[in-house]
Parts: structure tokens; sequence; C-alpha cells
């Protein structure tokens, strides 16, 4: 996709602040930051949202949560707990249409979050 920011931070063609970089998926600090720790893991092959990947690529959906699991140790933040979030589609809050975790902490979280 030429237009999904996402992507172009895949591709290094809008910089980032990288926390983390395999040949499959990307972390890097969110720019608008809603907790002391907000990092977001993309694949690098675009998929629109959850409802995009396909069956046989359940493997990535299992190495990005192990791959955040990794994000919120490094960030310090694995002990004293840590939020996931993946937004589906537009009533969910998804405003870039290309799969991403958040990994939140570093505060007391709230619930209910929406």
């Amino acid at each position: 996709m030429d237009e999904c920011i996402f992507c172009k931070i895949a591709k290094k063609e809008i910089p980032a602040k990288v926390v983390y970089e395999d040949e499959k998926i990307l972390a890097f600090d969110d720019i608008n930051p809603q907790a002391p720790v907000h990092v977001l893991l993309i694949p690098k092959k675009h998929y629109a949202s959850l409802n995009e990947i396909p069956e046989e690529k359940i493997d990535l959906l299992g190495h990005l949560m192990l791959k955040a699991r990794q994000t919120a140790r490094d960030k310090g933040i694995k002990e004293s707990g840590y939020r996931i979030v993946l937004n589906t589609a537009g009533d969910s809050g998804q405003d870039v249409f290309h799969i991403h975790l958040h990994v939140l902490g570093g505060r007391r979280m709230k619930w209910p979050p929406g």
C-alpha cells in the first residue's frame, strides 16, 4: 500500500524510534503516547486489519504477541503489568488501517477501556 503510513515506516521512508525489528515485524514508540510506555508492533507485510489476515498466517499473530511480551520486558513493565490492544475496523477506534498491536504500560490502566 503506497499511502499506508505504517508501510512507509516499515520501508524506512518515514523515521520512527524503532525498539525491535526482525524479518517479519517492526516495533516502534508511538508518536502520540497514551501511557508512559506506548509501543506499536506491526507486520512488515500490509494487512488492513485482523479481518484481512488469512488463517495460514496464524504464526504471524503468535509472533506479534510474543514480541509484545518481549517489548514489555525490555521496557521494564513486564512485572508491573501492561495492556495489549488490537483495534479492528472503524468502530473499534482503528484509525491506521494496517494491523498493529499497542503495548501500553507504565501506569495503572482503567477499566472499561472505552
